[in-house]
């Protein structure tokens, strides 16, 4: 009892089979050469919230800029990144300071006037709470063209 299979069908399933047995070869290759992250905790994600103007993803761009970005982790009260190692706590307040450095996209107004950078140890998520005051907000090069009109 013999099933007729056709030469096209044996082709395709034997390359079917070299396909998976590829990628079974190339996940154990990059678990392999992945880094070892014993006893740290990855940088997982950014919470923004408050925001209503500035866009999250200006945001989140300047708390990567401060080090919060995938491929950090925290071990020991210790940021590490892959160029340099910092205290969480001043990266912590680095992150505050690029926060309120956000401008709307366009212009060159901040309208965020405090940030408040929380990090949780134990997941990794680093959540931003921002305020937002216009009637505070900065203008990159304001006090220069104040000073060239005449009034």
């Amino acid at each position: 009892m013999f099933i007729k299979v056709k030469r096209d069908t044996l082709v395709i399933l034997f390359v079917a089979y070299l396909l998976i047995l590829a990628g079974r070869f190339l996940n154990y290759a990059s678990y392999a050469s992945s880094k070892d992250f014993s006893g740290a905790v990855p940088i997982s994600g950014v919470i923004v919230k408050g925001n209503d103007i500035v866009p999250t993803s200006s945001i989140k761009i300047n708390v990567a800029a401060a080090g919060f970005r995938p491929g950090s982790y925290i071990k020991d009260n210790m940021l590490i990144t892959s160029k340099r190692k910092i205290p969480l706590d001043r990266a912590i307040a680095n992150a505050r300071e690029f926060v309120k450095l956000s401008t709307i996209p366009g212009t060159k107004v901040m309208p965020i006037v405090d940030a408040d950078v929380k990090v949780d140890k134990k997941t990794g998520i680093v959540t931003v709470t921002v305020i937002e005051d216009f009637s505070l907000a900065k203008v990159q090069g304001g006090e220069e063209r104040l000073k060239n009109l005449d009034i």
